[in-house]
């Protein structure tokens, strides 16, 4: 630990793991006991002052007061914080910071590895680096699927500083010998629990194995908890903990609220009517399939509105072209994808509507999270049919929270709220394997999760072993990473 943090050390058994656990009194500089408002007292250098200005950040928010100087200083991290908390910054600073200075070992590969769950997470870090070193003298690149494996095999080839990269993308180029970690010193894994849910929990002990030992690892996840605990145990030293907003906690911006609906035809009348108020400047409507997000989204387009669907079938482009038009204001409205939608930062999103209820709790919390960005406002509402009560059952449990149930005058329910709220069927907080899918199913989308073409139940994708291959790695002669057992071969992810 760096001298002068005030701290408090606590050191208790947890699931097996000792933690030391890092309490920064609210992030104090020591001696002189000065609270830190300002970036310029994190002791960051001049030109990533400068990025910061430029790109328009004030203060550190929560995470990056409490993170930054603990990976400054080197430690290892474990790190609960939710998309819109500014984490990313939190360790693309001190990592650009610690990249200032002349790598130790020489040759090609990245120094600094960043692992996302999904390309569009991954293209949103890539972009958040570039900002922040836009003043530096640093390389950057993304290994992520939907992009031609030919310039990667290029940017592979050569020395490169930081790397962002989806596990099951990077896993083709490391069967293929092409990845030399030798150079790494910091691994990063971000939203390490959606990686853990999507299957990728096997490609990350393998990736997290060909690196250094000696690496920094960081790790940043919604919740601290079952998998995520133990994948710590094994690729982290010791690590500080920051635990921030608890569930029922975070989101306090954001206005949750749900409508009742007796079938199809009812919830697309009162998605109709939600459509029409004031408030609702641009909005983000969930569905739970692809081909749900493609007819809604010409349903929409036909009533007048300006409207857009956003999945996993479409090209890299095409959803950078959408989600740009978004930006911009040419669309009103975004259909989307659990997938497509992870990582979108738009500012101008009033609204989250859940036309499809998650079948994962945790996937409520990162979609309402599209809204009430940086500390703006924002309104969340679910369409709750009579098959999604007992979804709606788990996402109460796991926010700690019961949404208030609205009634929009002459759309009224027919139907009596389930005794309970949870119907007959049972919750789900998590995903096991690769997940479930009922009826067609085209297996694991391009970044390594399953995503249906209409509704479903059964197995998704296929599962086999990939051929005998070599990775270049510091291992000793003899040795290599333990591949996964079974893993989907994926083109993107």
């Amino acid at each position: 630990m760096r001298a002068g943090l005030n701290q408090t050390t606590i050191i208790f058994p947890y699931h097996l793991l000792t933690f030391v656990v890092i309490q920064l009194n609210v992030c104090r500089i020591a001696a002189d006991g000065v609270f830190i408002v300002s970036f310029t007292e994190l002791k960051l250098n001049a030109k990533l002052l400068q990025a910061i200005e430029a790109t328009g950040f004030t203060s550190p928010t929560d995470i990056q007061r409490q993170a930054i100087p603990l990976v400054m200083a080197g430690r290892d991290l474990m790190a609960s914080a939710q998309t819109g908390t500014g984490k990313t910054a939190a360790f693309v600073l001190p990592i650009l910071q610690r990249l200032m200075n002349p790598a130790t070992v020489k040759g090609n590969g990245p120094r600094a590895l960043i692992l996302a769950p999904t390309r569009e997470l991954a293209m949103q870090v890539s972009d958040n680096i570039r900002q922040l070193s836009r003043f530096c003298r640093m390389t950057s690149g993304s290994i992520v699927g939907g992009m031609a494996y030919g310039p990667q095999i290029q940017m592979l080839r050569r020395p490169l500083d930081i790397l962002v990269a989806t596990p099951g993308r990077l896993m083709d180029h490391m069967e293929q010998g092409l990845v030399n970690f030798s150079r790494i010193e910091v691994l990063v894994l971000d939203e390490a629990d959606r990686m853990l849910d999507m299957g990728f929990i096997d490609a990350v002990k393998t990736i997290a194995t060909a690196t250094p030992t000696e690496r920094q690892t960081l790790l940043f996840s919604a919740t601290l908890e079952g998998k995520v605990l133990e994948i710590s145990r094994k690729l982290l030293n010791n690590p500080a903990q920051i635990q921030l907003a608890a569930n029922k906690d975070q989101h306090a911006s954001i206005t949750q609220q749900i409508h009742q609906a007796d079938d199809i035809h009812h919830k697309h009348s009162l998605l109709a009517h939600v459509l029409t108020r004031d408030e609702l400047s641009q909005a983000v409507i969930f569905t739970s399939t692809k081909r749900g997000a493609d007819k809604l989204a010409k349903t929409l387009a036909t009533k007048g509105h300006a409207s857009a669907a956003l999945h996993g079938d479409m090209s890299q482009g095409a959803r950078k072209r959408t989600v740009d038009s978004m930006r911009h204001g040419k669309f009103r409205l975004l259909v989307a994808t659990d997938v497509a939608a992870r990582g979108l930062d738009i500012k101008g999103i009033s609204h989250v509507i859940n036309f499809d209820l998650p079948m994962v709790a945790e996937d409520y919390i990162h979609r309402i999270g599209r809204t009430g960005r940086a500390g703006a406002t924002g309104i969340a509402i679910s369409l709750v049919g009579p098959d999604d009560w007992s979804k709606l059952a788990g996402i109460e449990r796991l926010t700690g929270n019961k949404m208030n149930r609205e009634i929009i005058a002459g759309l009224e329910p027919k139907l009596p709220e389930p005794r309970g709220n949870g119907g007959n069927k049972p919750a789900f907080r998590g995903r096991k394997g690769n997940g479930s899918s009922r009826g067609r199913s085209f297996g694991k989308s391009a970044n390594g999760r399953s995503e249906s073409h209409g509704n479903s139940h059964g197995n998704s994708g296929s599962n086999g072993n990939g051929p005998n291959v070599s990775y270049r790695t510091n291992n000793k002669p003899g040795q290599r990473p333990r591949r996964p057992s079974t893993r989907s071969r994926s083109t993107a992810g």
